[in-house]
């Protein structure tokens, strides 16, 4: 769709005044259509707007006549954005009729906002893993919420400073959200800021100087002792050994929940697993089962439920925590996180803790105590970020260093 002006010249007046009519043009179809209360010389009429009068001449209304027509074009492109979102037939009717709308465009440029964000999120949809597509969904809904509660009539160019100390004071005050959920959002933001800038949809380039807030939280795993004893205990229901027998299979093999999630029998083999990684478009990944996971596969096969029993991921973590509750993993663990600078400490039982990501966690730490080469640990696990995976490394010669202090270092 291209939109342009143009004077129309047969329609000049006395003055010399020229009406300037609108041009659209899609699918090979022309719309046509004057610009009310918009004229201009032929003198002073140059690249589609009206340029600035001599000083010597009566104000020619170059400044208002020109936002005018920039801003009925950026209705139009509107117009053309929200009618693909929506699977709307951009017909000549239903562009005129927005065009007649007070609610919608340039009047009430809000949606143009969530409405490309929305854009951004279904263009992604094809290249972009489950799990981020739900984090970009919500975070809009994070900031829709802030537009709401604050009536902000939230615009590309009103995102500027002036809008994060105001989103920020409304997500730490009114929100109590953690730091580096807080941090997560303004990332997405920035990316979809990025995105949309690239399709030149806004010149504003504030957002580069937001900071994503990051604190470093606990590492929460199971002790070898406490993996054993969760996975030699004999539940009486079916269900919670079903969900202990799903996280424990993570546990020894470090794969995340959504790739054993999408486990088919076709990716088993008698000593590893092959698969393809969903987060990090890993083809074709090869993980070793030690004798932990080659049993728990063993007790499927066969079985409707070959490979694994199926869980959703929001009753996995209910009933991940009752499972640990039960075998009595409940040593007291103190949790510090922060809302802006207001810290936040709790105490809770180790089993609140547990849920489908400590799998993997425990998977990795348990394997470097044991001493298996951070390389070897890596390659299994997938882990590119090496920042993160350093937090493992300490976690687990702080516990070497502690044994050696249980051991040789009490001898006397």
């Amino acid at each position: 769709m291209q939109v342009s002006f143009t004077l129309r010249k047969d329609k000049i007046n006395k003055d010399g005044f020229i009406p300037v009519r609108m041009l659209i043009t899609i699918n090979g179809k022309r719309i046509r259509r004057n610009v009310k209360n918009v004229k201009a010389k032929e003198k002073d009429w140059k690249n589609q707007r009206i340029k600035p009068n001599l000083k010597s001449e009566i104000y020619n209304y170059h400044v208002e006549y020109n936002k005018e027509l920039d801003d009925i074009e950026t209705k139009v492109k509107l117009i053309y954005r929200h009618a693909l979102l929506n699977n709307v037939p951009l017909t000549k009717e239903h562009i005129l009729d927005k065009l007649d709308s007070d609610n919608f465009g340039t009047n009430n440029l809000a949606p143009a906002f969530f409405d490309s964000f929305q854009e951004f999120i279904e263009t992604n949809k094809t290249t972009k893993a489950k799990g981020t597509i739900k984090k970009y969904v919500s975070c809009k809904n994070f900031i829709q919420d802030f537009d709401t509660a604050k009536n902000y009539n939230l615009r590309f160019d009103t995102v500027s400073i002036n809008f994060y100390e105001d989103f920020r004071d409304y997500a730490f005050n009114e929100r109590n959200t953690l730091n580096n959920y807080f941090g997560r959002i303004i990332s997405v933001l920035k990316t979809f800021m990025n995105w949309s800038f690239d399709r030149k949809y806004h010149e504003n380039l504030e957002f580069k100087k937001f900071k994503t807030v990051s604190n470093t939280i606990e590492v929460i795993y199971l002790t070898m002792d406490e993996l054993m004893t969760l996975y030699n205990y004999q539940f009486d229901s079916k269900r919670l050994e079903h969900v202990r027998d799903f996280y424990c299979f993570g546990c020894f093999t470090g794969l995340r929940f959504s790739d054993i999630k999408q486990l088919r029998s076709s990716n088993v083999f008698k000593d590893h697993i092959r698969l393809n990684i969903q987060k990090t478009k890993s083809i074709d990944h090869k993980i070793p089962l030690n004798n932990y996971a080659k049993a728990i596969l063993d007790k499927y096969k066969d079985t409707l439920y070959e490979p694994l029993p199926a869980i959703s991921t929001q009753k996995f973590n209910k009933y991940i925590k009752e499972c640990c509750q039960i075998v009595k993993i409940n040593t007291p663990m103190n949790i510090t996180r922060y809302i802006g600078q207001r810290r936040v400490d709790k105490e809770l039982p180790k089993y609140e803790l547990i849920t489908s990501h400590t799998a993997r966690k425990t998977f990795v730490t348990n394997s470097l105590i044991l001493g298996m080469k951070e390389m070897i640990v890596r390659n299994i696990t997938g882990h590119q970020d090496e920042s993160s995976f350093k937090r493992y490394v300490e976690i687990a010669d702080d516990f070497k260093k502690k044994e050696m202090d249980d051991t040789w270092n009490k001898i006397k």
